[in-house]
């Protein structure tokens, strides 16, 4: 689907952990491929990750280890502005302005805030305990972050719709008090087609995910990748007998990750399971050399970009001066319209 010239297209990448396959697969893909048919924008969100992460060391190093993973990943910072959340302050002063003009009724509906009340009654503890503001006002940093870019359309997952509606709702609140001097953009979210990958299998066979401890990172060592590929669980089915290639988790990431020029491996490794005559063991072996050779040449680039002094801090520099440029013309007409310039 291609769209009209000069359409922005937003995606942040909050900094909660290292990048693993199913990201790849999943997320980073589909994005990039989306930056072929939008004036593209790409940010790191570290300023959301402060509502989880209380490490700065920590949260230093997943800022730049998710902007590597990206670079390595084929994202081109030439043709895609790429930058840190925190190094365009403009978007957070505008987060105190749309805060000024959200129902906190808005805020009570929000997924994450009621999941987290819901555990806490049924655990028959205080609604909120534990809950803390940045948890609770995440959906209006949201908001400030597509807002103050012009975003026409937010590729996100399902579960993430909400708060692109949610930043839809707060730019027509605003546009009703201040639209005859200034008006927001209404974004839209679009939902890429990832094919199978937002369920690739993790480690446990459960659907790869931080939050399961169940991930393979993408840039693992060699040896150690080919470790957590032998951990991947399988049944004791034997070696001779016919096997269901689709109720295996080690056949899933075979298919779903492996690239074009892997077909023929794919469609041999499915035959040969569903006659007999191949055992889990040997196909993962072949999952691992699948995956070795695809995560190789990223995972070069990848160390190249972690190394002190690369030019990773170069590209996000550069990538903010261009992001600042536009927040700060729209800051400048949020400012007059509300009366503060």
């Amino acid at each position: 689907m291609s769209e009209p010239a000069g359409k922005v297209s937003l995606t942040g990448i909050k900094p909660s952990g290292e990048v693993h396959l199913g990201n790849l697969v999943g997320a980073i893909r589909p994005a990039l491929r989306l930056a072929e048919q939008y004036d593209s924008m790409y940010f790191i969100a570290d300023y959301h990750a402060l509502t989880s992460i209380r490490d700065p060391q920590l949260l230093r190093h997943y800022s730049r280890s998710v902007a590597a993973s990206w670079l390595a990943a084929g994202l081109d910072p030439k043709r895609t502005t790429f930058y840190v959340q925190s190094d365009v302050p403009e978007i957070f002063e505008l987060n105190w302005v749309l805060s000024c003009v959200t129902g906190k009724g808005l805020m009570n509906r929000a997924h994450a805030y009621k999941a987290a009340r819901d555990r806490n009654i049924e655990a028959g503890e205080d609604p909120d305990v534990g809950v803390n503001m940045g948890l609770y006002n995440y959906p209006i940093l949201m908001a400030a972050d597509i807002l103050i870019m012009e975003t026409d359309v937010v590729p996100v997952g399902k579960d993430q719709v909400q708060h692109v509606e949610y930043a839809a709702d707060i730019a027509g609140s605003f546009n009703h008090l201040y639209g005859d001097t200034y008006s927001f953009k209404i974004p839209q979210a679009i939902i890429p087609d990832t094919g199978a990958g937002d369920v690739l299998p993790g480690l446990d066979g459960r659907k790869m995910s931080k939050s399961y401890d169940n991930t393979i990172p993408l840039f693992l060592p060699e040896n150690k990748l080919k470790k957590l590929v032998r951990r991947i669980p399988t049944d004791s089915t034997p070696v001779e007998a016919p096997k269901d290639p689709d109720s295996s988790a080690v056949f899933q990431i075979l298919e779903q990750f492996a690239p074009e020029s892997a077909a023929d491996v794919v469609a041999d490794t499915r035959k040969r399971l569903e006659e007999g005559g191949m055992g889990w063991g040997e196909l993962k072996n072949v999952l691992f050399e699948v995956l070795n050779a695809e995560l190789a040449p990223m995972r070069e680039r990848y160390n190249a970009y972690m190394e002190p002094g690369s030019e990773l801090d170069e590209v996000l520099a550069r990538g903010a001066e261009r992001a600042r440029g536009r927040a700060s013309r729209v800051l400048s007409a949020v400012r007059k319209a509300v009366g503060i310039a």
